[in-house]
């Protein structure tokens, strides 16, 4: 439990300092924030288990960063720390989902035992998570893009799930490959049973062993009753195994046995099993150079990929950056007020790479609704990281929303290009040494 990653969002710098001391001092990893909206920030690309939360904050209220976390994180723990004027709020956040409230000034040795009893509680979550709500009905509604490319792979995937044949799903992260397993599986004679879905990178060997094929009572130290697997659960219907490339070569084999007649082996078991599950896997890895590394086995690469898709990325699907970002602005805004993308926002999103794909896309959309003002969303508020634009598709009349350093650095990256980054006659046509150049490159972090 000690291992736990905790979070302290508060406008108090000095109570910060003090606390992180002493967690820190007690074996936990700590961040610290001063403000709702960098803890919104922070949930964005790290998960933490618990978040000790103050409610009183300059720019966003800590009630704003328990609905955010009730709604994106749902396993993550939050203590509401709150002054005694306070309290009615905080048994309101109670109601909303905080796990529970500690007032001002508070005993040291009583937050421990509340951090620890929260991270029972969260172990617990997840835990019913992998059982309950990973079997689902859910259905991917419809996939959204109206480019070529990503038809291409929805009349493909539309073809593979008329078959029973395994599916291997191929793509960089974010670019909605359990979104296309849904879909598979909606489309399928399977329709009507469980599909199940597990992400082998989440998950330690042996925990993920035994939430495949489940165990025996007595099997281990808590094993005090039998538990059914996921490959049990799924029986008739479709097992999501996401970031496959993850397995270690240890469970590699029991995945390969079973793929090959669909029997199993609970922990502790001494007596086959059998599912009839189809199979989905996911990866972001080149699996075929994995197995000629000895990463992955090759026999289980060709039982996966019977058939094989290929998610495309964002950039590849530039007419449907625009149609996600209103579908995610509809998804995200609310209901009363939906927000809109400026011009200018829309030329900027265009630009854009998406090195994070349509995860990115949805996530810098419901930042921009948070911090926004008003119901027009300006590229400002969009924060897009200038390293990932795509210079080519800048044009004259964009200097109304780039800085001068910006500017330059379009302006150096065409020059470049043109001269096939040949750096003295780069350097000549631009009137400027080429040590200058060189620091240019180095400051602007040009590829």
């Amino acid at each position: 439990m000690k291992d736990a990653k905790i979070l302290i969002a508060d406008d108090d710098e000095t109570l910060c300092y003090l606390l992180k001391e002493e967690l820190v001092n007690e074996g936990y990893r700590v961040d610290v924030v001063y403000d709702g909206k960098f803890a919104i920030e922070k949930l964005k690309s790290i998960p933490y288990d618990i978040i000790l939360l103050d409610l009183e904050m300059k720019e966003v209220h800590g009630e704003t960063v328990l609905e955010y976390v009730m709604e994106n994180h749902p396993s993550t723990q939050v203590i509401v720390l709150t002054a005694k004027s306070d309290v009615r709020t905080a048994i309101d956040c109670i109601k909303k989902g905080a796990y529970d409230f500690i007032t001002k000034p508070y005993e040291f040795g009583q937050l421990c035992v509340t951090i620890e009893r929260a991270m029972e509680h969260k172990d617990l979550i997840v835990k019913n998570k992998i059982l309950s709500s990973k079997v689902s009905q859910a259905y991917a509604g419809s996939i959204v893009g109206e480019s070529e490319a990503i038809k291409d792979v929805i009349r493909l995937a539309e073809k593979a799930a008329r078959s029973d044949s395994n599916i291997l799903l191929e793509g960089e992260t974010g670019t909605g490959k359990e979104l296309f397993a849904e879909f598979i599986h909606k489309n399928s004679e399977r329709a009507s049973k469980p599909f199940v879905a597990i992400n082998c990178a989440s998950l330690p060997d042996q925990l993920i062993e035994s939430e495949l094929f489940g165990y025996e009572k007595g099997a281990f130290t808590d094993a005090k009753t039998s538990k059914q697997g996921l490959v049990e659960i799924a029986d008739g219907g479709t097992l999501f195994l996401d970031e496959i490339g993850e397995l270690s070569l240890t469970l590699q084999p029991k995945l390969l046995r079973f793929l090959e007649n669909g029997e199993f082996r609970r922990i502790g078991g001494v007596s086959n099993l059998k599912s009839n599950v189809r199979v989905i896997g996911a990866t972001n890895k080149n699996l075929m150079e994995e197995a000629e590394n000895k990463n992955f086995r090759r026999d289980l690469l060709f039982r996966l990929n019977v058939i094989t898709l290929t998610i495309p990325p964002l950039r590849e699907r530039q007419n449907d950056v625009l149609l996600l970002a209103e579908y995610f602005l509809r998804k995200k805004s609310p209901v009363r007020s939906i927000k809109k993308l400026s011009d200018n926002a829309r030329k900027a999103l265009l630009r854009y790479n998406f090195p994070g794909n349509v995860r990115e896309l949805e996530h810098m959309i419901e930042r921009a609704i948070i911090f926004s003002e008003g119901n027009v969303i300006e590229p400002k508020d969009l924060n897009i990281p200038k390293d990932d634009f795509d210079f080519s598709k800048f044009s004259e009349d964009d200097g109304e929303f780039l800085t001068l350093e910006e500017l330059e650095k379009i302006h150096i990256k065409r020059a470049l290009d043109k001269f096939q980054w040949n750096r003295e006659n780069t350097a000549r046509a631009l009137g400027i040494s080429q040590k200058t150049l060189y620091s240019k490159i180095i400051k602007y972090k040009l590829k």
